[in-house]
């Protein structure tokens, strides 16, 4: 996916995938451009009528009513021309040449121009959203592009992640065209609705984030997901810790609970300002010390995870099972092993919206 940074924050409609750098909605561009050709046919009708003097009915030779100026500069701005109305003073002819001719050319330009480019937006975007649905496998849904959404969006990329295998579903216009601007496909529309989720191909996405704001419809759109992918892993952040067994029972993987993480740290900062700070240093990308996962290398099987490089091993995946540091089982790294280790931040990324240059 190349660099895309301009959206335009109207966004587009719901039925096709906002790539980044969408245009103006086609229909609300028609409607201006149709706006301004009819005040192009009022003038040229106010031209005619304040100078009907100046010009002749041969059909009627009953003089030009406004009926007829109208009629006249119709069919003229049209390039029809029937000839049945003609203007024989000297100015007259002047007004015609110098400024109705131009008139005609910039509504011919306005209308049949601006045709023939929506229908080829509207084909050129139907084109892609049909090469996105065939090409986009094992991506990861972020379901709500608030501060949540967009901070986990930025962890993800910050640890390797793609912009182009990240898709957004957000009901919020604005939000649309964040996601536009920082380099991602979205969806604008109620998650809650199984049609939306299967146009984001759910059903194909290896991963999930789902940071809605209120617990009810976290557990909805959890449910709707997992009926949809039974296999992807499912991240799903709610406020209230009694929620978190709905959540889990709907089919979630992981639950983060958001207003028991603020106040544990909360807690933590009054009992020891400094364990406050590493803690909100380790979930903070960029700076200071934080906490990844990753593949073991090969130098490292067999060896004492403690001994390991520049980080510190914390736990290990081996076999979908998250073994601690302390566990006998995890003295010895075997291959296929997933670390999950603190290490110094990777600070020379200038910026996520850089990444794809």
């Amino acid at each position: 996916m190349a660099k895309m940074r301009h959206a335009d924050r109207r966004g587009g409609p719901t039925s096709l995938v906002s790539m980044p750098r969408l245009g103006v909605h086609p229909f609300r561009e028609l409607g201006r451009r149709a706006l301004f050709a009819g005040l192009l046919l009022l003038v040229s009708t106010l031209l005619v009528w304040f100078d009907r003097g100046a010009y002749v009915d041969n059909t009627g030779a009953d003089g030009v009513s406004f009926i007829d100026a109208l009629y006249y500069s119709t069919v003229t701005i049209t390039t029809t021309g029937y000839g049945d109305i003609t203007p024989l003073a000297p100015h007259a002819r002047l007004i015609n040449a110098l400024v109705i001719t131009p008139m005609r050319i910039a509504f011919l330009v306005l209308l049949v121009g601006t045709t023939i480019e929506v229908l080829a937006n509207e084909g050129s975007r139907i084109v892609r959203d049909l090469r996105w649905r065939r090409t986009m496998r094992n991506h990861v849904v972020v379901i709500g592009y608030g501060t949540k959404g967009r901070s986990a969006v930025n962890t993800m990329r910050r640890h390797g992640r793609a912009a182009d295998k990240i898709v957004v579903v957000d009901r919020d216009a604005l939000a649309i065209s964040d996601a536009n601007l920082d380099g991602l496909a979205a969806f604008q529309g109620d998650a809650g609705r199984r049609d939306l989720l299967r146009r984001a191909e759910v059903s194909k996405a290896k991963e999930v984030v789902i940071c809605l704001d209120r617990d009810d419809a976290a557990i909805l759109t959890t449910l709707m997901v997992r009926q949809l992918n039974p296999q992807a892993g499912i991240v799903v952040s709610v406020r209230e810790h009694e929620n978190v067994p709905l959540v889990k029972q709907s089919g979630a993987t992981s639950v983060v609970t958001s207003s028991d993480t603020v106040g544990r740290l909360m807690g933590l900062s009054a009992i020891g300002p400094e364990l406050g700070a590493i803690i909100q240093d380790l979930l903070t990308s960029g700076t200071g010390l934080e906490v990844t996962q990753r593949q073991a290398r090969p130098d490292e099987v067999g060896n004492n995870p403690s001994g390991i490089g520049n980080e510190r091993v914390i736990g290990l995946v081996r076999n979908g099972t998250l073994r601690r540091f302390y566990d006998s089982t995890a003295a010895r790294v075997e291959a296929g092993d997933q670390l999950i280790v603190v290490r110094k931040s990777i600070t020379h990324v200038e910026g996520l919206r850089d990444l794809d240059d």
